[in-house]
């Protein structure tokens, strides 16, 4: 028996593109199904000002096919060194729909992340004062602090102290992983989102562990108790619009995953939407899949729902979604759920 759903094209409202080989190998993957993405800034070297972030878009629209359709959304990284007005014009331009704060270390091609948080004050007022969302890779990087805990202490010693001082300031918590984080957005309803990725909503800290490290599973932040994914499934479903789609797809190839020190990052963009069909289904919230991935980001960044639509088709055989994605780079793994999945894209 088939089933569909057809619902508004969605967006992704967190996403790693890379560059150069890697960006062409990735993006259509990304195009293929999302209108349009927030694109991460953590690249070597980072784009922290407004003319990095229009080349940076250009070598985006260059590299996508002919045949699709797709809007980059530009972010730039938050650096100690950030000047407000550059921000400024660069918001003012339409060009820089947030701003990225990674504290420094804290994940991929984050070195140049902010470490005294009192050097950034004067950007985050600007930013409260122009109406240009903080995006917040939500993780200290005390060295005393359990990485399992760090997103909760990040919540207590960092974020909570920026919005009192800036109530203003738009935030969006990135790749929540913790109920933690999920209850602090519950309880604040002003200038508050948050995004949840599909890998979060299906593994936990079992799947990279148990039976052999998995490295393919690997995050940051990483995958926490069964406890904290049951939260962010319910958080998904619940029709809060406070919660929406940010995939935190993030490619690197094969050698640099399985290694002695392996990168953190999971790709997701190709299956995506299959996946979050499965686990709304799942969840008996099939109904609230187009809130999650298509309503509720355009609502917070205060775009416009996108015209156009995509379909979804359940079918009695299981979809096979490609191994890898080959490009000039090496190999990169599609996130395999661990599980059958009948829906795709069609």
């Amino acid at each position: 028996m088939t089933q569909s759903l057809t619902i508004a094209r969605p967006d992704d409202w967190h996403l790693h593109l890379r560059d150069g080989a890697m960006l062409e190998a990735v993006l259509p993957e990304t195009a293929r199904h999302f209108a349009r993405a927030i694109i991460m800034p953590n690249l070597v070297p980072p784009v922290v000002r407004g003319d990095q972030a229009a080349a940076y878009r250009d070598r985006i629209l260059a590299a996508l096919p002919e045949d699709m359709s797709f809007e980059p959304l530009m972010t730039l990284y938050l650096t100690e060194d950030t000047d407000p007005e550059d921000v400024a014009a660069a918001h003012a331009s339409g060009l820089v729909k947030a701003v990225k704060l990674y504290p420094a270390g804290a994940t991929t091609n984050s070195a140049s992340g902010v470490t005294n948080f009192n050097k950034v004050k004067p950007v985050l007022a600007k930013m409260a004062e122009i109406g240009l969302p903080l995006c917040t890779h939500g993780e200290v990087t005390h060295n005393h602090v359990d990485i399992f805990d760090r997103e909760a202490v990040f919540i207590d010693e960092v974020l909570d102290p920026i919005r009192r001082e800036n109530p203003d300031l738009k935030v969006v918590m990135e790749h929540i992983t913790t109920s933690t984080a999920a209850d602090y957005v519950k309880s604040n309803d002003k200038n508050l989102g948050a995004t949840i990725t599909t890998h979060h909503l299906i593994i936990n800290r079992n799947h990279i562990l148990v039976g052999g490290i998995k490295p393919h599973y690997y995050c940051l932040p990483v995958a926490k108790r069964e406890e904290h994914r049951i939260a962010l499934r319910a958080a998904a479903t619940s029709s809060d619009t406070r919660f929406f789609l940010g995939t935190d797809s993030a490619p690197h190839v094969d050698a640099a995953k399985e290694t002695g020190c392996g990168c953190a990052g999971c790709f997701t963009a190709t299956n995506t939407m299959a996946l979050l069909a499965h686990v709304f289904e799942e969840d008996g919230a099939l109904d609230k899949l187009e809130g999650f991935a298509s309503l509720n980001g355009p609502a917070f960044y205060g775009l416009p729902v996108n015209s156009d639509t995509l379909t979804l088709t359940k079918s009695d055989t299981a979809t096979q979604f490609p191994d890898k994605i080959h490009g000039g780079d090496g190999p990169v793994t599609v996130f395999d759920p661990g599980f059958p999945v009948y829906w795709d894209v069609t």
